[in-house]
């Protein structure tokens, strides 16, 4: 079980390494990648995805997610007992993730004028500011993460994404964030999205605004409730 809990530390550390990394390769200013857009943004966060669990399923099951692993658990899938000790994992590999993008990226932070970028680079935000809207997205986001993930985990018998075929999550996150992405920044995991957050409030940047606690609830609960029902109606239509 250490070996798992590892795993899911340096799982989720890479994920936010290469997830960051490619927002702040398209919004910092002077990067090479500046200004590429979302399709780059939705790609690369995808393939952070698929990186660490080719690396780390067969260690952990490649949750790197704790609204993945309480739905898991809601569902029967997983065992209770190991939600607390992934949780802790998730949120510490997030948050060593994200001083690695801010130590890459410390030139390109500096150059960076506009405190909603470097913010943008660790945590998500809504294109729009509705609470009640922002949240009913990011429910529907994990909602269809969960469903279709649970689907081929049910079916295997297996706790974790391995089952799957991992390019299978690769494409569920890639259409994710191109087709429902766009109002909200598609956080689906509350570790990625708090983690970094703690870590932009914690860092010393040139320049930096303030850290959006006031919306910061939104891609933490939205993500929990979405993933619950979305691993609960899988389980029920599928098995």
């Amino acid at each position: 079980m250490d070996m798992a809990y590892l795993g899911e530390y340096l799982g989720t550390a890479f994920l936010i390494l290469l997830g960051d990394g490619v927002v702040a390769n398209v919004v910092l200013k002077g990067t090479k990648g500046n200004s590429s857009g979302w399709i780059v943004i939705t790609v690369g966060w995808a393939t952070a995805v698929l990186v660490p669990a080719l690396m780390f399923a067969g260690m952990s099951g490649a949750h790197f997610n704790p609204a993945l692993t309480i739905a898991l658990a809601a569902a029967g899938i997983a065992d209770w007992g190991i939600v607390p000790g992934y949780i802790v994992a998730q949120f510490l590999g997030a948050m060593t993730g994200a001083f690695l993008v801010w130590v890459m990226h410390k030139d390109h932070f500096d150059a960076t004028e506009d405190p909603g970028a470097q913010l943008a680079v660790f945590s998500t935000g809504p294109a729009i500011r509705n609470n009640g809207r922002n949240l009913i997205c990011e429910i529907i986001g994990t909602f269809v993460l969960l469903f279709t993930l649970t689907a081929g985990v049910a079916q295997a018998g297996d706790g974790g994404l391995a089952a799957l075929g991992l390019w299978r999550v690769w494409a569920v996150i890639l259409t994710i964030g191109i087709s429902l992405g766009g109002t909200t920044g598609y956080a689906i995991n509350p570790a990625r999205d708090l983690g970094p957050r703690i870590m932009h409030a914690i860092l010393p940047m040139k320049g930096k605004g303030g850290s959006g606690w006031d919306y910061a609830w939104i891609p933490v609960c939205g993500p929990i409730i979405g993933a619950i029902l979305g691993a609960l109606a899988s389980v029920a239509v599928f098995g």
